[in-house]
This record gives C-alpha cells, sequence and structure tokens, in this order.
C-alpha cells in the first residue's frame, strides 16, 4: 500500500505549513523526499520560527517515507544546482517537484496601494515568491523530465478562477500569487512533450503553525478560534493539502491535470481522502458562496 515507493519527490519551502504537511503525506505514500528551506537546528530564516528542516525530515520518516534534509536558499542558483547534482548522484532520478517556496518575513502590507506600500518589502517579496520558484525549475526539471511520468506541483494560495476576479488587498501579494499562476500555466506547455504534468495548486484555509499559534490554539482544540473568527470553520490542516498531492503523484492518469489550476477540497471530491478529522473542506467553494456574500457561517455542505 505504498504507491509512491519508488518515487522520488523534492518540496522546496518544506520547513512547515503546506510544504510540511506535503512532504509527509509523500513520505506515508512511499516516497524518498528531499526537504529544503532555510530554517535548521542551526539557524533560522529571517522569518524566525522553531520549526526546521530536520524536523520535516524525521516526520517523513515516521510516516514511512524517506526524509532527507537539505539546507538550501533558493535565491541561490549554485545551491539549487548542487541540491539538483545531488539529488541525481544519491538517486539517479526525480519524479515530483513541489515548488512550495514563500518564506514572506511578516504579514504583506494589506489594504496599500503600490505607492503606499514599502518597495523594498514589496520587491523581497516577488524575489521569495516567485523568482525561487524559476530557479528551482530551471534547475530541477532537466532531472525530471528523464523520468516518465514526472510531476510538477505550483503552490500557490487561490485558484485561477477566484484570482482573476479578486484583489489580493496588497499590490505585491496580488502580483505573486497571479505569476505563480502563469509559471505553472507555461510549464504545462513546455513539459507536454516530455510526458510530464504542470498544476497549479491551492490550499483552502491553512491551519499552518503561524495561523494556529496568531489564534492562541492548537491542532487539537483549533475549533476554539471559531469563536472569534467564525469562518475558521472551514479551515483545513496541512496534511490535507498533502494529501492532495499524493493523491495526484500516484494517479496514473495525471495527465488530465496538466494545466490546469485546482485545490486540496476539489481533489479530495475526485480522489476520496479527507483531513485528519475524516471531513472534506471545500474552502474555495464556501469562500464565494457563502463567506464574500457576507452570510452567517455554516459549513453544511462544505465539509
Amino acid at each position: 500500500m505504498k504507491p509512491l515507493a519508488e518515487k522520488v519527490a523534492l518540496v522546496t519551502g518544506a520547513t512547515r505549513a503546506a510544504g510540511r504537511g506535503i512532504a509527509v503525506q509523500l513520505g506515508a505514500a512511499g516516497a524518498t523526499v528531499y526537504v529544503t528551506g532555510r530554517s535548521t537546528r542551526s539557524q533560522r530564516s529571517e522569518m524566525n520560527r522553531p520549526e526546521t528542516i530536520e524536523e520535516t525530515a524525521e516526520l517523513v520518516d515516521r510516516a514511512g517515507g524517506r526524509g532527507i534534509a537539505v539546507p538550501v536558499d533558493h535565491l541561490d542558483p549554485e545551491q539549487v544546482r548542487a541540491l539538483v547534482d545531488r539529488i541525481e548522484r544519491e538517486q539517479g532520478a526525480l519524479h515530483i517537484l513541489v515548488n512550495d517556496i514563500w518564506g514572506q518575513f511578516g504579514e504583506p502590507e494589506w489594504d496599500k496601494s503600490v505607492w503606499e506600500s514599502d518597495l523594498d518589502g514589496g520587491l523581497r517579496l516577488l524575489r521569495l515568491g516567485i523568482d525561487t520558484h524559476v530557479i528551482t525549475s530551471h534547475f530541477a526539471l532537466p532531472l525530471l523530465i528523464k523520468s516518465p511520468s514526472g510531476l510538477v506541483i505550483e503552490m500557490t494560495d487561490g485558484t485561477n478562477e477566484y484570482n482573476a476576479e479578486n484583489y489580493r488587498v496588497s499590490f505585491f501579494y496580488d502580483l505573486a500569487k497571479g505569476a505563480v499562476s502563469r509559471i505553472a500555466f507555461a510549464l504545462a506547455h513546455e513539459l507536454d512533450q516530455y510526458d510530464a504534468t504542470a498544476v497549479l495548486l491551492t490550499p483552502g484555509w491553512l491551519r499552518s503553525e503561524a495561523m494556529l499559534e496568531a489564534f492562541g490554539v492548537t491542532e487539537a482544540n483549533w475549533q476554539d478560534a471559531t469563536e472569534r473568527i467564525p469562518h475558521f470553520a472551514i479551515s483545513e490542516s496541512p496534511s490535507y493539502v498533502g494529501r492532495a498531492v499524493a493523491a495526484l503523484a500516484a494517479d496514473p492518469d495525471v495527465r488530465r491535470w496538466n494545466g490546469k489550476s485546482t485545490s486540496s477540497g476539489e481533489l479530495a471530491q475526485v480522489y476520496g481522502f479527507t483531513d485528519l478529522d475524516g471531513s472534506r473542506p471545500d474552502a474555495w467553494r464556501y469562500i464565494v458562496e457563502v463567506q464574500d456574500p457576507g452570510k452567517p457561517t455554516d459549513t453544511t455542505g462544505y465539509r
């Protein structure tokens, strides 16, 4: 029951949140997973959080896979080149690439125009959210296309449909997420002739470590936060989007998703997996049909 036992994956930005959830669930399906990030037991990124790539690799091992932690700054081409060379040297192949890097220090400047925003901070956000994906794809894809049925997952926030019609409350954040959509679109065209697939994937309202901490709850009692933030009732654990990636990676007909934008909630309906609590939250449908129109919180039919 390990459908990815012979597969090698690279999950960038795997220190925490969605990246960690994806790495662990790929491990649960039997994959060898290289997990990268800038926060290790000996140093932290500017995000200054306690989670480390070593912890993620250990969680992959415990889940049933093999986790390999590699400190990498994905803005440094030589570090990324060395990472891919190492994967080829040690494994001989790369079957799954998950571009999940974000790395934003602090919150984007919500509700500020481009001329009101801090320019240096905004440009740094774009470098972390876009350049890292481009640099990683440049070096990793030549190895990935050597094996048939390679899979690239571009992680973003929001489906193409939602982001096309909704301003994401910050010029730089909106631009970063829109650019990742186009990266997935372009990769789908470039990979098509190599029997490889590129998919744009978004989680819903993610119960990341930082989100739980901000709301003063844990994964064990997250529902307590709905007393103050009612729509948090539609939230999901990082494992949910992790199971979405594992389902895509194990699908022999994954090519049907090439160039498409999808979400953890949509894929749960297609593949039948659930979140850790047995539910199937469909956050983006809920946001459009309940939250954005200002209706009272009611997750009936949405999880």
